[in-house]
């Protein structure tokens, strides 16, 4: 468990996995779930590096059923080979604290994953109350594509993190894109504001990256050539022949609705954003269709996918309920890509109830399924 109990001292702790060297500092977003997934807690993670290994953070969480206890802890710890080590050194903050609700405290192991920009820790807490362990996914946003582009040309930028969006401006009042990739032609260096959707708190920070703009633009097309000046035989008078009939001008083709561009189909569980369901029920919204279509196609152009299609509900009602509706969600999904055309064997559904809202509740985005690889 992460969030709840008295504050303890512990030694740091080793970690194993290999991480490499690059530097862990930086803001992390993500979510901490209880050994049993009945609790969760929104994290915001944010480390500094201190002369050599030591690093300095501090680590905020919020209470996923009661957001009005919130928690700040002090972090102290070293960068290893495999990712980094923290303990908690002293609670800074608190509030909405009772007999009941109370803050876990201990030492946190995080291995690093450099493909996806993340951190997976676990926690083992002093055994104190329900105090036990805890599993962390924290990501950050970080440029993966070049920071420096040529002017005006069409140049995808890409970046790490979850459910990202992107803004022209400090104040987030210009979305100008949505997601891990952004095409774009910028004439100039550019900055830009992005936030994590995943498990967002009122910490969640605004992280800029800015795109430098260097070289020479690209040429502009060269300019028509003249015509011909007019022979003499052209000048002499012809017959005057009558107007051709023109042909009947062809019905406008109005182009089909395309669906939203598909997460990447990784290791990690991806949102589909636009299949959702129907309050209380297993029916799916209009909207999904073109995304199930679009992501059938892609599994038919990759036959040897295998996919995890993972049913969540919304937090009301009753909890049994929930977990019977989340999984019949995720058989609805795997129906449908079936009767599309793809093996019912590569598809495996399984449900979560609401133990994994994105969103307070209630909120129809939660009623929503992710698809992940499995290996």
């Amino acid at each position: 468990m992460n969030y709840l109990s008295r504050l303890y001292w512990l030694p740091t702790l080793l970690l194993a996995g290999p991480a490499g060297a690059q530097s862990l500092a930086g803001v992390w977003q993500g979510v901490e779930d209880e050994q049993d997934k009945a609790r969760y807690c929104p994290t915001v993670l944010r480390v500094q590096q201190r002369a050599g290994a030591d690093l300095f953070g501090v680590l905020y969480q919020e209470d996923g059923n009661y957001p009005a206890a919130t928690v700040t802890f002090q972090m102290e710890g070293l960068a290893t080979p495999a990712g980094l080590r923290l303990v908690h050194a002293r609670k800074l903050n608190e509030t909405g604290r009772s007999a009941t609700r109370y803050w876990c405290a201990g030492a946190i192991l995080f291995s690093y994953d450099a493909t996806q920009e993340k951190l997976t820790g676990r926690a083992d807490y002093e055994h104190y109350g329900k105090c036990d362990t805890g599993e962390f996914s924290l990501y950050r946003i970080k440029l993966k594509s070049a920071a420096t582009v040529p002017p005006k040309v069409l140049t995808t930028l890409r970046v790490s993190g979850r459910q990202v969006r992107w803004y022209a401006d400090a104040d987030l009042k210009q979305l100008v894109a949505t997601g891990n990739t952004y095409p774009t032609r910028l004439a100039k260096t550019t900055t830009f504001y992005l936030k994590q959707g995943y498990f967002a708190t009122a910490e969640s920070p605004v992280v800029p990256i800015t795109v430098r703009v260097s070289g020479a633009a690209p040429p502009p097309p060269p300019p028509a050539r003249p015509a011909a000046p007019a022979s003499p035989d052209s000048l002499r008078p012809t017959a005057v022949l009558p107007a051709p009939v023109p042909a009947p001008t062809p019905p406008a083709v109005v182009p089909a609705p395309t669906a939203p561009a598909l997460p990447e189909l990784g290791p990690a569980p991806a949102v589909l954003p636009t299949v959702l369901f129907k309050v209380g029920t297993a029916v799916l919204l209009p909207a999904a269709r073109p995304a199930l279509d679009q992501l059938a196609a892609a599994l038919q152009a990759r036959p040897a996918l295998r996919l995890r299609v993972a049913g969540h509900t919304d937090r009301v009602g009753e909890s049994s309920k929930n977990q019977q509706l989340s999984e019949q969600r995720a058989e609805v999904v795997k129906e449908y890509l079936v009767k599309a055309g793809v093996a019912a064997e590569r598809l495996s559904p399984v449900g979560y109830g609401d133990t994994r809202p994105l969103y307070p509740s209630p909120d129809a985005r939660n009623r929503r399924v992710e698809v992940q690889a499995l290996p």
